[in-house]
């Protein structure tokens, strides 16, 4: 793996950086809050003034150290269909499959053509010749692995075979659109990525159930409008292997052979810890079948739940349901008592952080004004996440203190429904509001249990704990390989709340 801080690492001239959707620009440019964790960077008047609108572009050393700080604090993302084009021959398609020969047939009829290889990966399918009938008439490579091993050994099998610099690695239940494997090709100009994942929608289906209309608007592998850099504790923390673009070198021996649930996660956050940098590209987009039934829905959800807990084995830093500063978390727990004094008390924490976040911000013009929308931005954030807490990964002991206590009663049922509401109103689902939080908590319900489950079979609540993170330490250290944040650091950045 090259070093970061090497010549062959650099951003390359010509690479576009857009500042992100909600990364706000003040005092003419000179100042830029946002990222993740939120900080805010006043940026020299040769570095603002580098900036055509909202757009910086590679065009010597200060313009590639303020691209790179852009990107790894998450300021700004990659312009991709500006970045240079890699040709459809430099890639491989791995496709693990067992049994479903008919989606794997549309899996491989989607395809853009010019791709040097496809490589179908049988994992021990018990219709054995459906699967070769379909792969022959495709005109792809066929590996048969005589036992069921699992997706990533399979995907493993498949990417032992690759000689091409880059691979793609597709569930055989997808549809590639035009041009989303090409798209994300063209973010290996940076020549620090090592995956880029699409958008995952559902597959547009006559007649859909209930069921399927609740995945169209909240999959759990729908991660939203938004391009993003990937990595533990920030906005999106993992992409699917659903679709997956790698760059061969970084990926080493790939997935983790033992994992048959949270493999993708655990390869995404050991690629972040050594120094690699993973994207999501949402303008790339790949469609999945959505489970019609409940019950296949509810095991899928279950079934994703239990890879907390090998998750928290591997990554014990990074497995957290929650990150809080200690005055949210001390907000939360103060809210949750529901007496007036502990009201009182929450308002005078919050009052706290708000003067703690403005003595930070004494560079910038208005430093009351953009305190108070900053802690105020951060406090609904730690609502949002205790509310996950309660519904979603704490619900079995919620629910038993709500046996016995009335307040906990109380306060589950308010984040039960508050939650389903915001939801609602944000992804505005084809499905009427109360259909809708059902199906919000039948989601969050499922999933849980698979978390409770994991924790229980390995004995730790390492998946169930909080992070409690201090503001001034919420920037995660620099990870070997990663030599951008000093040159950030001279323009003035900082984090906020």
């Amino acid at each position: 793996m090259t070093d970061a801080s090497t010549p062959a690492a650099a951003l390359p001239l010509g690479f576009t950086v857009r500042l992100a959707r909600r990364t706000r620009v003040l005092e003419g440019g000179r100042v830029l809050v946002g990222g993740s964790p939120t900080r805010v960077a006043r940026l020299s008047g040769r570095g603002a003034g580098a900036f055509r609108g909202r757009d910086l572009t590679v065009a010597d050393a200060t313009t590639r150290r303020l691209a790179e700080h852009l990107l790894e604090t998450g300021l700004g993302n990659p312009v991709a269909h500006t970045l240079p084009e890699i040709a459809l021959d430099q890639v491989t398609a791995v496709i693990p499959v067992k049994e479903r020969a008919q989606p794997l047939s549309r899996l491989l009829a989607s395809l853009p053509g010019g791709l040097a290889r496809v490589i179908v990966v049988d994992d021990g399918s018990d219709r054995a010749a459906e699967i070769a009938f379909v792969v022959r008439r495709a005109g792809a490579e066929l590996l048969r692995l005589d036992v069921n091993q699992g997706p990533a050994a399979a995907r493993n099998a498949g990417l032992a075979r690759v000689e091409t610099p880059f691979v793609a690695f597709l569930d055989s239940d997808v549809t590639v659109e035009p041009d989303a494997i090409g798209l994300l090709l063209r973010h290996f100009a940076d020549p620090r990525l090592a995956l880029a994942a699409p958008r995952v929608l559902s597959t547009r289906v006559e007649n859909p159930s209930w069921v399927a209309r609740y995945e169209d608007a909240r999959s759990s592998l729908d991660l939203g409008a938004d391009a993003a850099l990937v990595r533990p504790r920030s906005p999106v923390t993992w992409v699917s292997s659903t679709c997956l673009v790698g760059r061969v070198s970084d990926l080493g021996a790939g997935f983790d052979d033992a994992m048959r649930v949270g493999e993708d996660v655990d390869l995404v956050w050991r690629l972040v810890d050594a120094g690699r940098r993973v994207r999501f590209e949402p303008s790339a987009v790949v469609r999945h079948e959505p489970r019609e039934t409940a019950r296949a829905w509810l095991a899928r959800k279950f079934f994703y739940g239990t890879g907390a807990h090998p998750l928290a084995t591997r990554h014990p830093k990074d497995i957290a349901p929650a990150v809080l500063p200690p005055w949210g978390a001390a907000v939360l727990a103060l809210v949750a008592l529901q007496r007036r004094w502990a009201t009182a008390a929450a308002i005078a924490v919050t009052a706290g952080a708000l003067i703690q976040v403005a003595r930070r911000l004494r560079n910038v013009e208005h430093p009351w004004r953009l305190a108070t929308e900053l802690t105020g931005t951060s406090l609904v954030a730690a609502g949002g996440q205790g509310m996950a807490l309660l519904v979603r990964h704490w619900w079995p002991a919620a629910a038993a203190a709500a046996v016995v206590f009335p307040r906990a009663r109380r306060l589950l049922a308010v984040a039960a429904v508050v939650d389903a509401a915001v939801e609602y109103v944000r992804l505005r689902p084809r499905l009427d509001p109360l259909r809708f939080a059902v199906a919000r908590r039948l989601d969050d319900l499922a999933y849980g249990a698979g978390v409770w489950t994991s924790a229980w079979r390995g004995r730790s609540l390492g998946a169930l704990l909080p992070a409690i993170i201090r503001t001034s330490r919420a920037e995660r250290a620099p990870r070997r390989g990663d030599s951008a944040r000093g040159s950030a650091r001279r323009d003035g950045d900082q984090p906020a709340a």
